[in-house]
């Protein structure tokens, strides 16, 4: 919760878009009320103005990042360069070259088109509530 802050401060608050796999929803992890918990808070944030949530559903089939979990840093300061970080199983791994950073920006556009729109991703974790 601590990493969170700067999500919900009064002063330039940081901007985060996150496509979510609805496999990562559907696996059971925790009691019912922990994943309700989760899911509740979820819909919380993403009535945020500075967070775009959406999430990739099985009817979209095979998808852009199937390859797995990345993020894309991007900095306010233009003297920093944009950063993907990829998670492995054993480490992490973080590359500012720009040829991979494009490729994930790619990525990360084509997962935005095949997600669900963020109003439907509300609508779809509602229901998804409903039936832990």
């Amino acid at each position: 919760m601590e990493r969170q802050r700067i999500l919900h401060r009064e002063e330039e608050p940081t901007v985060l878009w996150a496509v979510i796999d609805e496999a990562a929803l559907r696996r059971p992890i925790g009691s019912r009320e922990v994943m309700a918990g989760q899911f509740q808070h979820l819909i919380e944030i993403a009535a945020k103005p500075n967070i775009t949530l959406q999430i990739v559903t099985f009817r979209a089939g095979a998808h852009a990042a199937e390859a797995g979990a990345f993020s894309l840093l991007r900095f306010p300061n233009e003297d920093v360069p944009d950063v993907v970080y990829l998670e492995m199983l054993p480490t992490g791994m973080t590359s500012d070259k720009p040829e991979w950073v494009d490729m994930y920006r790619l990525t990360m556009e084509k997962l935005s088109v095949q997600a669900e729109t963020p109003g439907a991703t509300v609508a779809f974790l509602e229901e998804l509530l409903k039936t832990i």
